[in-house]
């Protein structure tokens, strides 16, 4: 019986303001962005479909007529990107000028070789007095290895999807943008949908980031601001035997669908796409031929309807063009009927745009969680009478008979991790703020029914902003620019590294005798610690309490209102698992008092533990708490020291070491903790 498993399910106020334009044509994120067109290095942060390209446009063209740019060159992961830059009439809407390519300037319609006459084009533009230019990736890479950095002087370099991008030294574009940032003779407007890499690589060295101004616009602004979607549900389903049996459980032929079929060399894959792919059509009704003209596979339902499916996954060249290219036409953007399912493999996410998709399927684990983002990206657009949209991860069950057992256990695990992620995507902003006797109201927030009292933690709402405004006892804030930056803007990339660590997610969900902050504070830490060296040790661990409150507060809010009750997946009716946003304040309401010393002492994983157990067979549980309770280990040199660095904090804050044989875990544990850092000095385990 395949479960479904409403990992979170998050309402919205739909009330219309994220689609709503200024006098210059700008909706709320690229008005943002404009404000902030002065900047020489700008980041900006912003869901699908926010209208990142539109704002680069409104930017670009300030940068050339009034900021004495001379040249704008845009650069896209993959050509298909290439036409969001496309000419706009935006005088019609406001603005003082239009946006112009000339089509020769255009490289991703461009014939030839990303390392050859795309090359000399781009060399060509240089010398040309033309403004603008769109190009991939790789054919910049190219240009700059051919013309230097220095050929680029004086012009905007705007990078779209900017998570392709790392700090790591094997990733040229990477060492490019820190070559032109050395230089400072350019600037650059950096875009991105997801601001993490599924490597967890830094997308930039510490030191250029902080040179970048950041806009960010989230994705509860978004949602909460469109006209008619109301509604994300997320979640993972477990199935056996082979998922295309299994597909009706959770493909619902009524709903506009993408569906991503694994790739071949997974566990989920029969190594046979294409028999997939005929196999799923099978399932879904009887087959009536293909429309010649879109290519469509015509498929009749049990019920009558016709269905039009699009299948991307064909190896046959011609065919497949002929399907792309149907779902392109500019003619059929707004018709709901023009397609019904379309069924990809590695097409059809980043930057693919189809506003009528309520419903994201993918079968087995993605190759990162940027990826699930992308797909997710996919069903959030807003259209005419869509009120809900979801995205479903199908995975295979981990089966005490496969040889594969652990690779099942490592795909469980980062489906996981990446469900907890999307929680915090998805949540409001969370401004923590230490309650102490000068503490107040904020303006702009409201306090509940009896408003601000100045005797307790309280928990304000910006439902314009989507900001909370959250007082914590004993929150250390942050002192430093840098650290404040990060507690206001990369919260979520902190997390992203917490989730994704194996052995925390393992510990987390699996260890009985977790003592929790071994995690909250240990790892945690040790992730900060590794990630922000230049922070000092007061600001790494305001970082780590600000993260670590972001990630219990929304796993506590989701627990409060879950019943996490996982529901026949047949029956199409929300649960609304939902109002993340109440749940907060409800927590935050119930508890005598909201102080980091509680939050520390919450397992970031037991929610998701609960959620587990109820949607996966016993024994496959049962086999995968023995895999991982077997690879246990004791303490190792680090652990250890970080634990004796937590002691000594202990002893200062306390005037005594923690002892041994304490009642309280965490106190133990810190003493045992103390006790191997000595012993592996003593054994030389220390440089």
């Amino acid at each position: 019986m395949t479960k479904r498993v409403p990992s979170v399910s998050v309402s919205y106020a739909s009330n219309g303001s994220s689609t709503k334009s200024n006098e210059l044509g700008m909706r709320p994120m690229q008005e943002r962005a404009y404000e902030r067109r002065g900047e020489q290095f700008l980041l900006i942060k912003s869901p699908p479909a926010s209208g990142k390209s539109r704002a680069l446009m409104f930017i670009a063209l300030d940068k050339l007529h009034n900021q004495g740019l001379k040249q704008t060159i845009i650069v896209v992961p993959e050509k298909s990107i290439g036409s969001s830059f496309n000419d706009e009439p935006l005088s019609n809407y406001g603005f003082w000028a239009d946006w112009h390519v000339e089509p020769k300037w255009n490289l991703c319609n461009a014939p030839g070789t990303d390392n050859g006459g795309k090359v000399k084009s781009l060399g060509s533009f240089l010398e040309s007095s033309d403004k603008v230019l769109v190009c991939t990736h790789a054919t910049f890479r190219f240009a700059i290895d051919q013309f230097g950095v220095a050929a680029f002087d004086d012009c905007l370099i705007a990078v779209d999807e900017f998570h392709h991008v790392s700090a790591n030294p094997d990733n040229k574009l990477g060492a490019h943008l820190g070559g032109f940032i050395n230089r400072d003779k350019v600037n650059i407007v950096a875009m991105t949908g997801s601001y993490f890499r599924g490597d967890t690589e830094a997308v930039l060295a510490p030191q250029d980031e902080s040179r970048f101004d950041t806009v960010t616009y989230t994705y509860y602004e978004q949602l909460n601001g469109y006209e008619y979607l109301k509604q994300l549900d997320i979640g993972y389903y477990f199935y056996s035997g082979s998922y295309a049996d299994d597909i009706l459980k959770v493909l619902d032929p009524g709903e506009k669908t993408i569906l991503h079929i694994p790739n071949v060399n997974s566990r989920e894959s029969s190594k046979d796409k294409v028999r997939e792919v005929e196999h799923i059509i099978d399932e879904l009704g009887e087959w009536q031929g293909t429309d010649p003209t879109t290519g469509f596979q015509q498929v009749k339902t049990p019920e009558g309807r016709l269905l039009k499916i699009a299948d991307l996954v064909d190896d046959d060249s011609t065919k497949r063009e002929r399907v792309s290219s149907a779902l392109k036409d500019p003619a059929q953007k707004n018709n709901r009927d023009h397609v019904d399912i379309i069924i990809a493999l590695g097409m059809a996410k980043e930057g693919f745009d189809w506003i009528w998709c309520e419903h994201a399927l993918t079968v087995g684990y993605r190759s990162s969680l940027t990826e699930i983002v992308q797909i997710i990206g996919r069903a959030t657009r807003d259209a005419p009478g869509k009120t809900r949209a979801r995205f479903t991860n199908l995975i295979a069950e981990p089966d005490a008979a496969e040889q594969a057992v652990t690779e099942a256990i490592n795909d469980t695990l980062k489906a996981i991790a990446a469900s907890l992620l999307m929680e915090q995507v998805l949540a409001p902003r969370f401004e923590f703020k230490p309650k102490n006797p000068t503490s107040g109201p904020q303006e702009g927030f409201d306090y509940g029914e009896e408003g601000y009292d100045p005797s307790k933690c309280n928990v304000g709402v910006n439902e314009e902003t989507g900001k909370y405004h959250i007082e914590v006892k004993g929150l250390v804030e942050p002192k430093s620019d840098e650290a404040a930056r990060i507690c206001q803007e990369d919260l979520n990339e902190v997390i992203t590294g917490f989730v994704q660590d194996k052995t925390t997610i393992e510990r987390g969900l699996f260890d009985e005798e977790l003592v929790p902050e071994e995690l909250t504070q240990v790892r945690m830490g040790k992730i900060i610690k590794e990630r922000y060296p230049t922070l000092d040790e007061a600001d790494q661990e305001a970082v780590r309490q600000h993260a670590i409150a972001a990630l219990n507060l929304t796993q506590q809010a989701k627990q409060l209102l879950a019943g996490s009750e996982a529901v026949d997946i047949g029956n199409n009716e929300p649960k609304p698992n939902t109002a993340l946003i109440t749940g907060v304040r409800k927590y935050a309401m119930d508890v005598r008092e909201l102080d980091i010393d509680l939050i520390d002492r919450i397992n970031p994983f037991s929610e998701a533990y609960a959620i587990l157990a109820k949607s996966m067979s016993e024994d496959s549980l049962k086999q995968v708490a023995a895999v991982i309770s077997g690879k246990r280990t004791n303490l190792t040199p680090d652990e250890a020291k970080e634990l004796a660095m937590r002691a000594l904090k202990f002893k200062k804050e306390r005037g005594r070491l923690p002892s041994i044989s304490s009642q309280d875990a965490w106190e133990k544990r810190m003493a045992e903790g103390a006790s191997a850092f000595v012993r592996f000095k003593d054994e030389g385990r220390y440089d």
